[in-house]
């Protein structure tokens, strides 16, 4: 009883190989303070001189920004929140993609009620934004 067979150690393998790959690949924290998500909050669209913070704050209910990083290496800061669109409150996902000096902001997608919106809804939606 006190030995351990090859059954228990051929379980305990596959086992432990899954912890591993849990805690790196795993679910992570929000990254929602860093210096990318401070110069998205700060950047403000040409011909405004409204930050789009501002401008998200003053459209939209439960603000929530936050980091990642993709795969592919790419900085992106996404903005959620429940705004008013076409006079019906809709969660709202912006995605802003950041270069790594950081010196342009790039518009990513965009989800309203989590559908996928084209790229004209998305322009239109933040230039309306900015402006008001």
């Amino acid at each position: 009883m006190g030995k351990l067979s090859k059954r228990n150690i051929l379980w305990i393998i596959p086992i432990g190989i899954l912890g591993v790959f849990w805690y790196f690949y795993g679910p992570q924290k929000d990254v929602t303070d860093n210096e990318y998500i401070t110069y998205v909050k700060n950047y403000s669209i040409e011909n405004s001189n409204q930050t789009l913070e501002a401008s998200f704050a003053s459209a939209c209910q439960n603000p929530y920004w936050l980091y990642f990083e993709t795969q592919k290496g790419q900085d992106v800061v996404e903005f959620k929140g429940d705004c008013l669109i076409n006079n019906k409150d809709a969660k709202v996902n912006v995605q802003f993609l950041v270069d790594p000096n950081m010196t342009t902001v790039k518009y990513g997608a965009m989800l309203v009620d989590s559908k996928m919106q084209e790229e004209s809804v998305r322009d239109n939606y933040l230039l309306a934004l900015t402006k008001n």
